[in-house]
């Protein structure tokens, strides 16, 4: 589980860098400037790794044993600004959590350990 959870917490940072530079500088350049370069390039491209956000947060998710609801949460994280970054802390204290819990350890014992 600890390759799902890497692969979901590198997809939540770069979606999420992709999304704020979509969001508060090339929008603003295309709209204030009439510079829309910027949004022709990040926009597909956020879109796509988004995507890939999808697939491997629902890797994880299925993996370990989320809730719908919690699934759909995570999922959605990467539409919001700043979001995805929240979600990313949040999933990471749940599987380190459900990883101790399924090794008899701590959770601040399993967090020391990963670091």
């Amino acid at each position: 589980m600890d390759g799902a959870l890497t692969r979901f917490r590198v997809a939540a940072y770069v979606v999420g860098v992709l999304l704020i530079v979509l969001t508060f500088v090339a929008m603003p350049l295309k709209y204030a400037f009439d510079e829309p370069i910027l949004v022709a390039t990040v926009g597909p491209l956020h879109g796509f790794l988004y995507m890939a956000y999808l697939a491997v947060a629902f890797d994880l998710a299925v993996r370990s044993r989320w809730t719908p609801g919690r699934t759909i949460l995570v999922l959605l994280a990467g539409t919001v600004p700043v979001m995805s970054f929240v979600a990313e802390r949040k999933v990471t204290e749940w599987t380190r959590a459900a990883i101790g819990a399924s090794t008899g350890t701590t959770a601040e014992e399993t967090v020391h350990t990963a670091l």
